[in-house]
């Protein structure tokens, strides 16, 4: 912070060739300019308000302050937004559960979800999809709780060997005491990446789903 310690200080700020702030503003050292001219050619017999002239320093020094503080603010939001990119870095190669009726495969080419019902069933029935409209897999688990009901299918044939599939639809049927009900689907993602937007905010997580937002994560795995 810069001292004003007598009149001989104020006099060198009328010869300051420093570059001049953008047309249309108004920085700290012009402002200062400024009242000294005002000073030295004031009439001595009807001088400046002194209470006015400070009044107009204090008024300066707040819009300046809060400049500082609008700037500070940026800087904060800049360190934050990286800092939130740098704890969600540490999630890639991890599994997390999403909402979503599509599964994609995990690390070890399974496909892995669950189904939350939202009462006792007295069946359920799982069917996975694939692009062209094809039953690819199968099963009936059967009268299952209330709750999330999970499931794992390993893509596998009869003989062990590993099936190539890309992304499925998850089908859901069960039954209960009222009839047919509609259980919401979350399904298992790889997180294969991490990116933040170009204007700035939270970091988002790169799956084969698409974009998903941290907060969109039910778990890891």
């Amino acid at each position: 912070m810069t001292s004003i310690t007598g009149q001989g200080y104020l006099d060198t700020l009328g010869s300051n060739t420093g570059k001049a702030p953008p047309s249309g503003t108004l920085d700290q050292n012009t402002f200062l300019t400024l009242m000294t001219t005002q000073l030295k050619t004031q009439d001595p017999f009807d001088p400046v308000d002194n209470t006015q002239m400070v009044a107009q320093m204090a008024q300066f020094s707040q819009v300046s302050g809060i400049a500082e503080i609008n700037k500070s603010l940026k800087t904060m939001a800049t360190d934050l937004a990286s800092a939130r990119i740098g704890n969600v870095a540490t999630w890639i190669g991890k599994a997390a559960l999403v909402g979503s009726s599509t599964a994609t495969p995990l690390a070890d080419g399974s496909y892995a979800f669950e189904a939350n019902l939202p009462e006792d069933a007295t069946n359920v029935q799982i069917d996975l999809v694939d692009a062209s409209g094809a039953v690819v897999h199968s099963t009936n688990l059967g009268a299952q709780k209330a709750g999330a009901v999970g499931y794992n299918w390993e893509a596998k044939d009869a003989d062990g060997k590993a099936l190539a599939t890309g992304p499925l639809k998850v089908l859901v049927s069960a039954y209960g005491a009222s009839g047919a009900m509609k259980p919401t689907v979350s399904t298992w993602t790889m997180i294969n990446g991490v990116q933040s937007p170009a204007a700035g905010g939270a970091a988002q997580l790169i799956t084969p789903l698409g974009i998903v937002k941290p907060e969109e994560a039910q778990r890891l795995a």
